[in-house]
């Protein structure tokens, strides 16, 4: 086995070679020219200021008819001066109806509103840009743009828009200022394309047209913004946000007294060139971040909740897309976590932060991240510095080859309990394939660990090759882990083994009025031991899905199962009796999921699973239902019931998880969410109610309040206020 990797590597490498095509197509050609007037942002789009621009119309449907004009007329034209790049938008709606709005907050779902958006890409490498979006609300919505189509609407940034609804149409402006973008000085020309997202009439539509089999975000499907001179240096781009807060705790288990708290930090952006960023963060507070939804544990292996703290965003696929997304070898939310002499975890605070990250030119990409957390005392945990550096450099049209260096560095010292071994170092190389017409995509790894006193194998590599037409996907996947690859600062759940996992999917549009398309999935899915003398886990899935004009989806699955334990593990996660080390299972599971029409005030979707589970049954449902009272939010109610009947003498149990939430935009600046989790695995009821109020653009006063009880008697376990505020200052 130890040929076959570097064999797959070099087939793939020589594969690249075949999509490599770096001719620019000019047929969607955008000219912008510079306005010596000054533009007034009013969602009125007056012809006095805009008439000399050039129009773009002639939209084209990507779902549900590809290729076929939109059905809805959409006009939209650009200017730009020294500060900002002005886009006028005209949407016209002759369908008749309400516009379809999830509510008034920032940061909407752009796939389940009516919407307009600008997706740029600086850079030209096919790869990395930016989304803005707004609704007929004028509700804002920014994005990053990384591997090619994904687009994380969790970046935050300054621009502006405003927008007139009308009987037949709704028009926005927006004025994007250059210091929020990153480029490159003296660039000529941007890959630019307009998208709209038409509910009413279950439409995407393009400027520039993007097939179905793709996402409509993809920055491989652009025309290009052409600009009258090279674009200039925006001048002094420094933004400094400081914070400040307060907080009140009681433990009701303890009979402490409440324990109060102030803190106080600063967060800073510094362009140190129109591509490259420096942020800065000190003493940082992460308070107010968005509670995570809660999982039911069924499984051997360590949940993955994903990031959330906006520090650890911005361009975060420099550092978080390295590997596979269970083979990590960097994973933030390790930082800021520590573990006491039992295994138990709590908060490690972060003493200061700096993050450079960007483009040096249009093809290499770099990042630098660099912490440092305080020694606590009280769990016996000494500080630690993290590091990781990172490189990207773009190859052919679309793909690039990236290296990754992530270093944890003891620096504290707590005396003899100090359990923490002096560093933990990965390094890794990456190769990210990526064809010119997107059909062609995968990744291909390889990465080390090293360690005190380390022995063992630890390497850890892969490959993904996807290959994605309109009628079929073919997809190919390897995973290897040895059993001393160590990513401390990563995310890996399981080690010592080999995956394999091909999987087939066949695409059938369908030309019906109320059926969009059917698909037919066939996924394969084996783990062995590192040498390939013993399989551990195998699942053959078949899934049929059948999607409907109205948005709604019917889903149909049936999977066998195998599974054998190197441990001894109790299913229920409740203490009972353990299944033995050495046993394996084998088992039969069906189920079905339907979600409704999405469009609709009141929405809802359901799944329910049954078949065996180790050596008993599991019965699984799940169900969401929703109520938009748009456009001012939305009452949803998420259930999960686990029923797991074993025989004696290992345990049975009744899991529940069920979470009421409520979001109440009361305008486009106040919000306030309420989300109550109940949780019988954990044995728990978690209340979190976040209000926020955005009083200037990226400026947030939060107010949020936390119980936890106990389920049976609703005794209170803890309680907590936390008051803060943060403001934006350009200097």
């Amino acid at each position: 086995m130890k040929y076959i990797y570097p064999s797959i590597i070099t087939f793939f490498l020589s594969l690249s070679f075949l999509f490599a095509n770096d001719k620019k197509d000019k047929e969607f050609g955008l000219e912008v020219g510079l306005t010596t007037s000054p533009m007034t942002i009013d969602g009125v789009i007056n012809m006095e200021e805009w008439g000399e621009s050039a129009l773009i119309s002639n939209f084209i449907q990507q779902i549900p008819k590809e290729g076929l004009p939109a059905t809805e007329n959409t006009e939209v034209r650009l200017k730009y001066d020294e500060d900002f790049l002005y886009v006028a938008a005209t949407l016209y709606t002759k369908t008749p109806g309400d516009y379809v709005i999830s509510s008034l907050k920032r940061d909407f779902n752009f796939d389940q509103n009516d919407a307009f958006a600008i997706i740029i890409g600086p850079y030209d490498d096919g790869n990395n840009g930016f989304m803005f979006a707004v609704s007929p609300y004028n509700i804002q919505m920014e994005g990053l743009v990384n591997n090619g189509d994904r687009v994380s609407n969790v970046w935050d940034n300054k621009w502006f828009s405003e927008v007139k609804r009308y009987e037949d149409r709704w028009e926005v402006e927006m004025a994007i200022p250059f210091k929020t973008l990153r480029y490159t000085e003296g660039s000529e020309y941007w890959r630019v394309n307009f998208i709209r997202n038409d509910r009413k009439n279950f439409e995407q539509s393009s400027w520039v047209p993007v097939p179905l089999n793709q996402r409509i975000g993809s920055l491989a499907f652009t025309g290009y913004l052409n600009w009258d001179k090279p674009l200039k240096k925006p001048g002094s781009n420094i933004a400094v946000i400081p914070y400040a807060a307060t907080n009140a705790a009681k433990d009701y288990r303890s009979n402490d007294p409440t324990s109060t708290g102030f803190d106080a930090g600063l967060d800073a952006k510094v362009a140190i060139t129109p591509s490259m960023n420096l942020d800065l963060t000190f003493n940082p507070d992460f308070s107010t971040v968005e509670v995570d939804q809660q999982q039911t544990n069924l499984n051997r292996f360590e949940l993955f909740f994903p990031e959330r703290r906006q520090f650890f965003l911005e361009n975060a696929d420099l550092f978080a897309d390295y590997g596979f997304r269970s083979i990590r070898p960097f994973f933030s939310r390790r930082i800021g976590i520590a573990t006491d002499s039992l295994g138990r975890s709590s908060n490690n605070r972060i003493l200061y932060g700096a993050r450079l990250n960007g483009n040096l030119n249009d093809n290499l990409r770099v990042g630098l991240l660099n912490m440092q957390t305080a020694t606590e005392d009280e769990v016996g945990y000494p500080g630690q510095n993290y590091t990781v550096a990172t490189v990207q450099q773009k190859v052919f049209s679309r793909s690039n080859i990236a290296a990754i260096f992530v270093n944890r560095q003891t620096t504290g010292n707590v005396g003899e309990s100090n359990r923490i071994p002096d560093y933990n170092r990965v390094i890794g190389l990456d190769y990210n394939l990526a064809s010119i017409d997107n059909k062609w995509t995968g990744k291909f790894f390889y990465h080390q660990s090293f360690s005190p006193n380390q022995t063992g194998d630890t390497k850890a590599h892969a490959s993904y090759l996807d290959y994605n037409t309109k009628t079929w996907k073919f997809q190919w996947n390897h995973e290897y882990v040895g059993d001393a690859y160590n990513a401390e600062v990563g995310f890996v759940p399981r080690r010592s083994y080999w995956r394999l996992e091909p999987n087939v999917l066949y695409r059938h549009v369908i030309d019906s009025d109320k059926i969009f398309q059917q698909t037919f999935q066939v996924r394969y899915d084996m783990y062995t031991n590192d040498d390939f003398s013993l399989k551990t886990d195998e699942t053959i899935s078949f899934i049929y899905r059948l999607y409907f004009k109205n948005t709604s989806t019917i889903q149909a699955r049936v999977f066998n199962e195998y599974i054998y334990l190197f441990n001894s593990f109790d299913p229920t996660r409740s203490g009972g009796e353990r299944l033995a080390a050495g046993t394996d299972y084998s088992y039969l599971r069906t189920g079905i999921t339907y979600t409704s029409d999405r469009r609709k005030l009141l929405n809802y979707s359901a799944t329910t699973y049954y078949g065996g589970f180790f050596n008993g049954t599991r019965t699984f449902v799940n169900t969401n239902v929703n109520y938009r009272f748009q456009p001012y939010g939305n009452i949803s109610m998420f259930a999960e019931y686990n029923k797991i009947e074993m025989p004696k003498p290992y345990s049975s149990a009744d899991l529940w998880l069920v979470g009421p939430r409520a979001e109440v935009s009361f305008t486009d600046k106040l919000f306030l969410s309420t989300f109550v989790q109940y949780n019988s695995q954990i044995d728990n009821i978690n209340i979190n109610t976040r209000f926020q109020w955005r009083f200037k653009p990226v400026s947030d006063f939060f107010v949020v309040y936390t119980d936890n009880y106990h389920p049976e008697s609703l005794q209170i376990k803890n309680r907590a206020l936390i008051l803060k505020l943060t403001y934006w200052i350009n200097v």
